[in-house]
């Protein structure tokens, strides 16, 4: 490639694409895929903007990366043109292993196996068609690289990851709690010691950024009707998977098929090849191909799942911070019994109950590091001196239930 390659980013404008092996990256089969992958799931069913993917994300990840790296190298921080190519592939291929709908089929069509896990896999696959260009990207992205900042960068508790997508979800929901001042935390990077530092001056930006990561979990990521569609969505995998199991022909792309068929998990994903091949050919359009023709399912159940979600017709949700007792669920379920004269082997599929946690901030999982006027490091706390961090760093949990809107609303 004799010239750069630009895209019109409609976050951050023109994004640079820094070298031919890089374009070469983006290129690739494995990473167009996260051009048909939504990067927040089913929020666009709350806030109907939010239909960006995962390819959008990841450029823009990329572009953070590229700028944080040009503050560090303008601050006397040595990076090789080596170490900055291979940052920015890491950051760049950070959620190619991510499934449709992102997070939220995560364990349902293969169990216990974390996108993390298949990004390295597949990164290890383009490693090798690569010739090995692709080492250093890995050992950053495994934290197995002795400069740790470029991992910390990749995945830290202020890293390009949660930057670009706090500040992509906000313009993309229109929700102004998430926006971050993300230009000027990248201006106050620094590295000592090789690990990630912020300069002093940087400390209230760190606090606004944390709180609008908690703000956008609450009113975004965790939204209520947004974790009702989501499950509904578990549910319809769930249900298809089961009546495949049953002997039942279901209309399915091959790649799905592969994943109705097959049980796939942690113990057996590694083992055999063919389930990782017929994971690069997933993405949302094959859920939403199988949902669309699954309205027609004879399966009552099957049916009517679909038929609500697409319909957007989605059961009432309840979020409070009390769990619900076994008399409330209980009652609510003879209520749905009864109103649609079911078994209660078909409960499941018309009342969830969830618990959903949350902490914006984890001080023992790499705090971040402030580094004072004097040239002291002190942890994020340390340096506020104060206990404003004391909710951000709280682990919030909240309990939810799910059931349909016929049965009228119950007071808990």
């Amino acid at each position: 490639m004799n010239k750069k390659k630009i895209v019109n980013d409609p976050v951050y404008g023109f994004v640079s694409i820094p070298s031919g092996f890089l374009f070469e990256l983006i290129n690739h089969p494995y990473f167009q895929r996260l051009r048909y992958i939504k990067q927040v799931s089913m929020t666009h069913l709350v806030y109907p903007g939010a239909l960006h993917t995962r390819f959008q994300h990841a450029i823009g990840a990329m572009h953070l990366m590229s700028s944080a790296l040009g503050v560090l190298k303008d601050k006397g921080i040595v990076i090789t043109a080596q170490e900055e190519e291979a940052a920015l592939a890491a950051i760049l291929l950070h959620d190619i292993g991510h499934g449709p709908f992102s997070h939220s089929l995560e364990h349902t069509i293969i169990e216990g196996v974390s996108h993390e896990l298949i990004s390295s896999l597949l990164m290890d696959r383009l490693n090798t068609e690569f010739s090995g260009k692709l080492d250093l990207a890995i050992a950053i992205f495994t934290n197995r690289y002795e400069r740790g900042f470029f991992h910390q960068l990749v995945s830290g508790q202020l890293d390009t990851d949660r930057m670009d997508y706090l500040n992509r979800d906000s313009f993309y929901t229109g929700v102004s709690e998430g926006v971050i001042s993300y230009d000027r935390l990248i201006a106050m990077l620094n590295v000592v010691d090789n690990q990630l530092v912020v300069e002093e001056k940087g400390i209230y930006s760190i606090e606004k950024f944390l709180t609008a990561r908690r703000l956008m979990y609450w009113q975004v990521y965790l939204h209520k009707t947004v974790v009702g569609a989501e499950q509904i969505l578990i549910k319809i995998l769930e249900r298809a998977k089961y009546l495949t199991g049953q002997g039942q022909q279901l209309f399915a792309t091959p790649a799905l098929a592969h994943f109705l068929q097959y049980k796939v998990g942690c113990h057996n994903f590694t083992d055999d090849a063919s389930h990782l091949d017929w994971f690069t050919r997933l993405d949302d359009m094959d859920i939403m191909s199988g949902i669309k023709a699954w309205v027609y399912a004879e399966d009552p159940l099957l049916s009517m799942l679909c038929e609500r979600l697409l319909k957007r017709d989605l059961y009432h949700s309840e979020i409070s911070y009390e769990a619900l007792s076994p008399e409330a669920i209980k009652s609510v379920q003879i209520r749905v019994k009864d109103y649609f004269d079911i078994e209660d082997v078909d409960l499941p599929y018309y009342v969830f109950s969830l618990k959903i946690q949350n902490s914006a901030y984890n001080r023992l999982k790499d705090p971040i590091q402030i580094l004072m006027k004097n040239g002291e490091v002190k942890d994020l706390i340390s340096a506020l001196n104060v206990s404003d961090l004391g909710v951000l760093e709280q682990k919030v949990t909240k309990y939810g239930i799910s059931y349909p809107k016929e049965i009228g609303f119950f007071r808990f």
